[in-house]
């Protein structure tokens, strides 16, 4: 049984430095760090005054209530194509 590759980069989130290990390659976690980064800028531009804990606090709140709202649109479409696929075969 082959063990999963394991793949390490270093990204930077909000000026930090973060060095992550994944079994995603490095550009995929450049690519999340980037959506992390974007979301605490955002909310702190609009919120100075909060604490950088509070802003990582209320973006993995937006990130979260965005990959919720995907999931439940995700999970309609294949109720449809459920829905659409049993019509289907019971009037030919």
């Amino acid at each position: 049984m082959s063990e999963e590759e394991t793949y390490k980069a270093t990204v930077r989130i909000y000026g930090e430095p973060y060095t992550i290990k994944g079994a995603v390659p490095p550009e995929h976690m450049q690519a999340v760090a980037a959506l992390v980064d974007e979301r605490m800028e955002q909310i702190s531009r609009k919120a100075p005054h909060l604490s950088i804990s509070k802003v990582a606090v209320l973006a993995s709140f937006h990130l979260a209530h965005d990959l919720m709202k995907i999931q439940e649109d995700y999970d309609d479409l294949i109720k449809l194509l459920e829905d659409s696929h049993a019509s289907k075969i019971t009037n030919p």
